[in-house]
């Protein structure tokens, strides 16, 4: 499953050689070059890389949201042709209705699937629950702290219940301590409510700590440089997090992302 031939088994998201090129004056810009990947169901997988590897675009690819140029995605053996709520979105942009309420936020997305109103309440109530904002379901989100906002957006996609979460640097605004925080939060909900997660990052370090494999991107054109396996336990812990086996494979990530030779990028 992680070289950049697919699975012969079925896999929760699978790229098969997925390309993406853009119209530039004098020709065609390559962000994605021929890309293989397969996820397994509940697997939570990071991808890391140099700006301009095509992170975001494989992304936005799983989501629907970005036609690959050539090859095709997956999701439980179906091609994507567009967003569906099999798949949760989660950017660094926290995109909450500000004159709503966190409950309301995140009765959003059941709103427009037209669950019924007790249903709704449910869900969101148990969501809420879960990224521990309990006591702020009545609360504007101009009174939240960026983290709380974030962890909102969470909830958000946790209330219509996706397959897949795919998350685009969706702590990257947020000043160190909150980020740590956030993905521990995000692991603690991860191993209750047990999702595939797709989780784009710059930061090595989160990189190998949310982990289970870590994809390696190279640029011009982006494609997999490598895929670290993640030998640490879960829970991850801050003992896990100081402990010498974090600090050689974050070393070996950032050799990867950032030694890369001229021929792998």
């Amino acid at each position: 499953m992680t070289s950049n031939e697919p699975s012969t088994s079925l896999s929760k998201i699978s790229f098969r050689a997925v390309s993406r090129s853009y119209p530039v004056k004098g020709g065609r810009f390559t962000a994605l070059d021929g890309v293989s990947l397969d996820v397994a169901d509940n697997e939570f997988v990071t991808v890391v890389g140099p700006s301009g590897c095509g992170k975001s675009t494989l992304l936005g690819m799983a989501a629907g949201l970005v036609a690959p140029t050539g090859g095709e995605v997956l999701v439980d053996g179906e091609p994507v042709t567009g967003p569906g709520p099999d798949r949760g979105v989660i950017f660094q942009q926290y995109a909450l209705f500000p004159w709503l309420t966190v409950r309301r936020n995140v009765e959003f997305g059941l709103r427009l699937a037209k669950v019924p109103a007790a249903e709704r309440r449910r869900r969101a109530e148990h969501a809420i629950g879960l990224v521990g904002l309990g006591d702020f379901a009545d609360a504007l989100p101009k009174t939240l702290s960026g983290g709380m906002r974030q962890r909102c957006a969470i909830a958000r996609a946790y209330a219509v219940d996706p397959r897949v979460l795919l998350m685009d640097e969706p702590f990257g605004a947020l000043d160190a301590l909150t980020r740590i925080q956030l993905q521990d939060q995000l692991l603690d909900t991860w191993s209750r409510e047990r999702r595939t997660v797709l989780f784009v990052t710059h930061d090595v370090d989160e990189a190998v700590y949310l982990a289970r494999r870590v994809v390696v991107m190279a640029s011009r054109p982006g494609r997999i440089h490598r895929v670290v396996e993640v030998d640490l336990p879960y829970p991850r812990t801050e003992e896990i997090r100081l402990s010498p086996e974090f600090a050689r494979l974050r070393n070996e990530v950032w050799h990867a992302v950032y030694h890369q030779s001229p021929s792998a990028s």
